[in-house]
């Protein structure tokens, strides 16, 4: 039989929605399904496990085009024209086509580009003062070749981490405007929404404030007489990437969408912006920081397949310290793998016509665009700012996903699962908390009341010369003591404390009695619900009996709670508890005891 022209897999028969459901509630055996399988965002997204020709997709338009010139960026710190100019050159033999220069104040352009061919290479700025003057010299030295890039004055930036905007903002904005219009594909508005997903917004919120300001600024320089045309042809937008690597994707196709529906409204069809996705501060780490590259490459992943024009990583331990030749190239080299040996950017975008992305773009731009209208009907985007509308809304997520992570339904590799051990940590360099102010946007690590947590443990090792010990005792059903103690090391393990493996023991009896004896100062009961049931309380008297100062603690969680506590258990660890809350008592009464 000739099979050149038979379909691909057709022998095969369909699978319908419906036999597709009757399964999987057969195999859930009564469990809920949407508890179970369906994926519940915090950008208010309920996401299915499966879609098919059957599910009833809409299909966005206007979500961009995967970027054929993708820009590799990195940022140069610019004192004076002529290390810029170096470390710009050693950037680009390193294989990065794009610069940010983050100017504090204007520096001879000729000095600072010299050598740099503005046909090949992107160049943008970072310039918060003396702007006027700064473009003045660049649009006069890039006469004649094609200037690619834009320049960023931090005019929403600054206003939503500050709280003060500064009005003659716009009149440089139109001026540079003006001064760029011998160059279309150099961008003289850069508006920011890095600032709202860094202090712990969703994807909707993000999206939803970036338009809001872009209203905004759209009729504040249209009161200065600058033609709406001019205004989204010149637009350059700076957005975060973050952890949601899916969600992200849909993110930035739902951001395109909601971008030309904006336009439509100006009566603007056609417009050239560049969007210029950066790396996320939120989801950074200090501890276990070499995991920062492994978000970094996902995070540009999900950007690229959301067709970005330009990728900015920053290096992986940028959080903590100068980042190092090495910290920066990697960071460079993660984009140019992607671009050059994964082809992305250079092929039809793959999630074109995906179900799934095309589902999750569509719920993301329908959710934001009914935020974004909701901030126009009360006023816009300065008025909900002033009244802290816009900050309110994101503390509320905010305090979400750090409940999430505090109970580690939101794992997070080095930060509150899967813990380096083997790590020494300056304790310096970490957060003592994260407190902010209420008024303005504070970008941060999602991981700062963990980081404070870490840091009580080093600060109290550093004053007492000692690294509490934990103890893993197990005994009985070998299975559940494995897995207990296995749960134990790296729940307690963010704590900074020297957990040691698991010991096991014959008996529960012998176990109490050797614990008790120990040189550890917390010991964490290991075994099976059954083994607890005829033991814990004989374990936890016979351990009391011996010791009564070391912190004693269940791997699991007892129906029998008030017995053990009155017995002398001081707490459990357990899927539902919360690190912070466990972890944190756990330190107290170690002090106590190390201090006493």
């Amino acid at each position: 039989m000739n099979n050149k022209n038979k379909p691909l897999f057709s022998e095969f028969p369909p699978v319908s929605t419906e036999q597709w459901m009757e399964r999987v509630t057969a195999d859930l055996k009564g469990a809920d399904f949407d508890k179970k399988l369906v994926w519940k965002n915090l950008s208010g997204i309920n996401i299915q496990p499966c879609y098919n020709s059957e599910s009833k997709i809409t299909q966005l338009k206007n979500t961009g085009e995967n970027s054929q010139g993708l820009v590799n960026y990195r940022k140069v710190s610019v004192c004076c024209g002529e290390t810029g100019n170096d470390l710009a050159k050693k950037a680009i033999e390193e294989g990065i086509n794009g610069i940010i220069f983050q100017l504090i104040d204007t520096v001879p352009v000729a000095e600072l580009l010299k050598g740099i061919d503005l046909n090949q290479i992107t160049v943008s700025f970072d310039i918060y003062n003396n702007a006027t003057a700064f473009t003045k010299g660049l649009v006069a030295f890039a006469k004649g070749k094609d200037l690619k890039g834009y320049i960023n004055t931090g005019i929403i930036s600054n206003y939503v981490t500050t709280g003060s905007f500064d009005d003659s903002q716009i009149e440089i904005a139109a001026e540079l405007v003006s001064l760029t219009a011998d160059f279309p594909n150099f961008k003289a508005l850069t508006i920011s929404g890095t600032e709202y997903l860094d202090s712990g917004a969703n994807q909707v919120q993000e999206i939803a404030y970036t338009l809001n300001s872009l209203v905004f600024l759209t009729e504040k320089l249209k009161s200065k007489g600058v033609a709406v045309q001019d205004i989204f042809n010149n637009l350059n937008f700076l957005l975060a990437i973050g952890l949601e690597y899916f969600v992200e994707i849909g993110k930035f196709r739902a951001f395109n969408n909601l971008l030309a529906e904006v336009a439509a409204k100006y009566g603007v069809s056609e417009f050239s912006n560049t969007i210029t996705a950066k790396t996320s501060i939120w989801s950074k780490s200090i501890t276990d920081a070499e995991t920062n590259l492994l978000r970094c490459t996902t995070e540009a992943m999900s950007a690229i397949l959301g067709n970005v024009d330009g990728v900015l990583i920053d290096p992986y331990d940028k959080e903590f310290k100068s980042a190092s030749d090495f910290s920066s190239r990697i960071a460079g080299n993660i984009t140019t793998i992607l671009r050059e040996e994964s082809y992305f950017g250079k092929v039809s975008n793959p999630v074109d016509g995906s179900y799934y992305i095309e589902e999750v773009s569509s719920k993301i731009a329908e959710k934001a665009l009914e935020l974004f209208k909701a901030i126009e009907a009360a006023g816009g985007f300065y008025k909900a700012f002033e009244n802290e509308t816009i900050q309110q809304q994101i503390a509320e997520i905010r305090l979400q996903k750090l409940k999430l992570i505090s109970q580690r339904r939101t794992p997070m590799v080095g930060i509150n699962k899967y813990p380096n051990l083997m790590e020494t940590v300056d304790a310096s360099l970490l957060s003592t908390g994260g407190a902010s102010n209420s008024k303005v946007l504070t970008p941060r690590r999602a991981s700062l009341e963990i980081e404070a947590m870490r840091r009580f443990t080093e600060e109290l090792v550093a004053d007492t010369n000692v690294r509490p010990i934990v103890q893993l005792v197990s005994y009985g059903n070998l299975t559940m003591r494995k897995a207990r103690a296995a749960f134990a090391y790296d729940f307690i393990g963010v704590s900074g404390f020297d957990v040691h493996q698991e010991e096991s023991f014959k008996s529960a009896e012998l176990a109490a009695k050797e614990s008790a004896k120990s040189d550890s100062h917390v010991v964490v009961i290991c075994s099976s619900d059954e083994d607890y049931d005829e033991t814990a309380v004989d374990f936890i008297k016979t351990f009391r009996a011996l010791n009564t100062d070391k912190v004693l603690l269940l791997a699991g969680a007892p129906k029998n709670m008030d017995e053990l506590t009155e017995a002398g258990l001081d707490g459990v660890v357990n899927m539902r508890s919360d690190v912070l809350v466990t972890v944190s008592a756990i330190q107290e009464k170690v002090q106590n005891n190390l201090k006493s």
